[in-house]
């Protein structure tokens, strides 16, 4: 059982006639997502690639094709109100690939998702979810993955690549991908996705690919710690970055001492993870 997303989910995408938008939705396709409609304003009533309708808001799409997910890979200037338009909608999942939002607006957009109660975001600057054999949204290569029993929770695309290439290399598989992105605001923690994995009778170990910033990483490390009986092997990037200066993703910046690569390794190393000092470490660490 996969989380977040399997392949009977129905899935919109705003934005499906722009270049990545539709080179990736043409991907998603393929791998099997259940692409049931695309959304474009002032291109309602077109058609994608002659077969998935485009409607000019989010509503429409839901009200016509029932979907409960949506992806979000649209310019800048238009991702935050393209998230609140999909919360206004009902949609269960938002899946916002967009980078460079500013962290001011995301901060509104953080809490408008929050306080509709109902819809879960996942990034923004995300590179999606990947659920081997069923589908995928987002940008995920489904080459790097085949269906198996770990679960892979990351900030960052590249490293999650890496790690599930490695991984089905090494003979295992995965159940479910989620790159949950690596801004300062994001809408859905390392935490809420290990309290999935912990539920999840399908997923049996888990992966945790973090970075230097922030405390997301000594946040997860106290529920691993906590509540966890999963073993979970980890990966933090960025052990050589140097103080106050911006290593890849606008949250990975070590200032005032805190959210060091060092102290988050000790926590996770305290609540029992296993820490690579690689990537390519990972699966047979997964393995003892």
């Amino acid at each position: 059982m996969a989380i977040l997303a399997n392949k009977d989910t129905k899935v919109i995408v705003q934005g499906i006639t722009g270049g990545q938008g539709s080179f990736h939705t043409r991907l998603m396709i393929d791998y099997g997502t259940q692409v049931v409609g695309g959304v474009v304003p002032g291109k309602g009533g077109e058609w994608f690639d002659n077969d998935i309708p485009v409607f000019d808001t989010v509503a429409d799409a839901v009200n016509a094709t029932g979907a409960t997910t949506t992806m979000v890979i649209v310019p800048p200037p238009f991702a935050p109100d393209g998230v609140i338009e999909a919360v206004d909608a009902g949609l269960e999942l938002i899946v916002c690939l967009t980078e460079h939002i500013p962290v001011k607006e995301m901060m509104k957009v953080y809490h408008y998702v929050q306080r509709s109660g109902k819809s879960r975001l996942l990034g923004p600057n995300c590179p999606g979810l990947l659920v081997p054999g069923q589908m995928k949204i987002g940008f995920i290569p489904d080459m790097i993955a085949k269906p198996g029993n770990v679960g892979v929770v990351s900030k960052s695309g590249t490293l999650t690549y890496e790690v599930g290439f490695a991984l089905k290399n090494y003979g295992m598989g995965q159940s479910t991908i989620v790159g949950i992105g690596g801004d300062p605001v994001i809408g859905t923690s390392f935490v809420d996705i290990l309290q999935m994995y912990e539920s999840d009778p399908e997923t049996e170990k888990v992966v945790l690919l973090g970075e230097i910033g922030g405390n997301a990483e000594i946040l997860a490390a106290d529920f691993i710690k906590n509540n966890m009986t999963k073993p979970v092997a980890a990966f933090i990037a960025g052990q050589s970055a140097p103080p106050g200066k911006r290593m890849g993703h606008a949250g990975a910046i070590v200032e005032g001492g805190e959210g060091t690569a060092e102290e988050k390794i000790a926590a996770l190393e305290d609540a029992g993870v296993r820490v690579a000092k690689n990537p390519e470490e990972i699966p047979a660490l997964l393995a003892k």
